[in-house]
């Protein structure tokens, strides 16, 4: 890999690594919709949920595949149960690893309701590697270490996420294990951690969307309201997904990916940035779901709701989730 290639290349024998550089407080990010019950592609048009739900080949917005040109490049992908190690970097809340931690239980629930997490899940699962073997249907929560005394700074670089990383594995005192086939090391910074280009060139290494805040020049548009009560942890959410989803794919850059340059691959979730839902696309997230308490989700999880874009899907040649109507 050319030497100014930064993403994900794990030296041996260090496991994969889940490099998530994610703040609680960067997530003012724009919604162009208003909370929504039913398919409705105008935010002024009232449309049931019971009724003009069909759509055919004419009417899917999730992405265009006459122009996506997904390709598997004989690279490995993650087959064997993958196990997410936590690094608790900087200050935070009881709630809010609750919340996370909900999400990465719910992946691989059996008996989530639908939609549900596990459905999205298996869009990822249907990618294979040469052999012809699937995505592991097993995600689950390793070790946690909490660094809440900051031991790289509040400030800190690519190069120092490696740092720490390398110091939550080689500790003292209960070290994270090292696990070279399917070890996931998600490093969490709270929001009084600065973190090199943080959402201005990345957002845990790639770009999201949350709609939880709506620009003033967008007017009759309203922000929803976050599934678990706190935007920037629910945000947060969506990065996850996005970066285990491609990670599970596309572990050392030479698995799949659209475009020639490993360097700046395009993967699975890059081609759905954006997408949650039913006839999204553009500056539309796509059909949502409201609970009675009023909080926007699209798919369900073990005793929680998350709002989590799609990803590519193989099969179906476009963006796809459990929560689709037309599926």
């Amino acid at each position: 890999m050319p030497r100014n290639c930064i993403r994900r290349s794990p030296a041996p024998p260090v496991p994969v690594f889940l490099g998530l550089i994610i703040s609680t407080t960067i997530v003012y990010l724009f919604s162009f919709i208003s909370p929504v019950v039913g398919w409705r592609p105008w935010p002024h048009e009232q449309i049931s949920n019971t009724t003009a739900l069909e759509f055919g080949s004419s009417k899917k917005y999730e992405g265009s595949s006459a122009f996506v040109h997904l390709r598997y490049h004989m690279g490995p992908v993650l087959t064997a149960n993958i196990t997410v190690h936590t690094v608790w970097y900087g200050t935070w809340q009881k709630s809010q690893k609750q919340i996370i931690r909900g999400f990465l239980k719910s992946i691989s629930a059996v008996d989530g309701k639908h939609p549900s997490v596990a459905g999205w899940w298996k869009t990822v699962q249907l990618y294979t590697d040469q052999t012809g073997a699937n995505i592991s249907r097993n995600v689950v929560l390793g070790e946690e270490k909490n660094d809440r005394f900051y031991s790289h700074g509040k400030s800190l670089t690519r190069l120092s996420i490696q740092s720490v990383i390398k110091s939550a594995v080689t500790s003292r005192t209960r070290p994270l294990p090292i696990n070279p086939k399917s070890g996931l090391y998600l490093l969490l910074t709270s929001d009084d951690v600065y973190v090199q280009d943080f959402c201005r060139q990345v957002c845990g290494f790639h770009y999201f969307t949350f709609p939880s805040a709506v620009p003033v020049y967008m007017p009759g548009l309203k922000p929803v309201m976050s599934p678990n009560g706190d935007v920037g942890v629910d945000g947060m959410i969506s990065v996850i997904a996005h970066e285990i989803a491609e990670l599970a794919t596309n572990p050392l850059v030479n698995a799949w990916y659209a475009g020639q340059d490993p360097c700046f691959p395009t993967e699975i979730a890059d081609l759905c940035e954006g997408i949650y839902g039913t006839g999204g696309g553009g500056s539309y997230t796509g059909q949502l779901l409201d609970g009675e308490d009023g909080a926007t989700y699209n798919m369900n999880g073990v005793g929680r709701r998350f709002l989590v874009q799609w990803v590519w899907n193989p099969v179906l040649n476009y963006c796809s989730g459990p929560n689709a109507l037309d599926q």
